[in-house]
């Protein structure tokens, strides 16, 4: 059997006594893209940021499948977790907008991301090469020089995701890439992931029920804190429960 890159395992995440996550159990497998979605208050955005460390559980484990070592991600602080292999990318674009594109690159492959220290520490000839190589990848060499603040919000999402892909991770956290993208640059997003997935696992947050149909690989349904269904799009899709609580509301139209 494939060993998966991540564990989820009888996940109990509270709130002052309320239960946002209910003993959820899942995996998922390395070099997919998946999805999690579900209605409001389902749980998704909770268990991206239990993956990321910005909350503890309260009771299960989360389990990161590093080459030979298995390490429990609830061990670690938010900042440890990308020398790891775990990143996160937020709804809201989070670059430097006012250094170029490039300078932005170089921030996120240096193992110190600070600026002062990128203003004193160029990048080493690898690094440089992996800047390229990731800017060519995400169709943005052309804007190397570019300030960031000058991008289409397309851009900036993908130059987030580069910056996330530049630090050679292994398992990427996107909580809604596609928001507020029209359709031509939505389907170039989807067509990024089959890529990134390639070489490391992605795991989404969306709405967009179209974009989920044409790039997941794997999708997980959430309702009040615990896994409605799983699996590939078009069961999950023909799920009677699924259509009555999520996809019969609207489905992409649920925050």
């Amino acid at each position: 059997m494939t060993v998966p890159i991540l564990e989820i395992k009888d996940l109990v995440i509270s709130f002052d006594g309320f239960k946002a996550i209910k003993g959820v159990t899942t995996n998922i497998q390395r070099n997919t893209i998946h999805f999690f979605i579900g209605p409001n208050g389902a749980g998704k955005t909770t268990i991206l940021d239990a993956i990321c460390g910005r909350i503890k559980p309260t009771d299960g484990k989360i389990l990161f499948h590093q080459s030979d070592n298995i390490i429990n991600v609830a061990r670690y602080p938010e900042y440890q977790l990308v020398g790891i292999g775990i990143g996160r990318k937020f709804q809201v674009p989070s670059v430097f907008t006012n250094l170029t594109v490039y300078e932005n690159m170089e921030l996120a492959v240096q193992a110190n991301r600070s600026v002062t220290h990128s203003l004193f520490k160029n990048a080493t000839p690898d690094q440089n090469e992996r800047i390229e190589k990731v800017l060519n990848l995400v169709e943005l060499t052309p804007y190397k020089k570019v300030i960031a603040s000058s991008l289409s919000h397309g851009q900036k999402q993908w130059l987030e995701i580069a910056m996330l892909i530049v630090q050679d991770l292994s398992l990427i956290l996107l909580d809604e890439p596609v928001a507020g993208m029209g359709r031509k640059e939505t389907t170039r997003t989807g067509e990024l992931l089959k890529k990134i997935s390639q070489h490391c696992t992605v795991i989404v947050v969306e709405h967009d029920m179209q974009f989920v149909r044409e790039y997941a690989d794997c999708v997980t349904v959430l309702h009040e804190g615990r896994i409605l269904d799983e699996g590939d799009v078009e069961k999950v899709h023909k799920n009677p429960k699924v259509i009555e609580v999520y996809l019969g509301r609207g489905g992409e139209n649920c925050a």
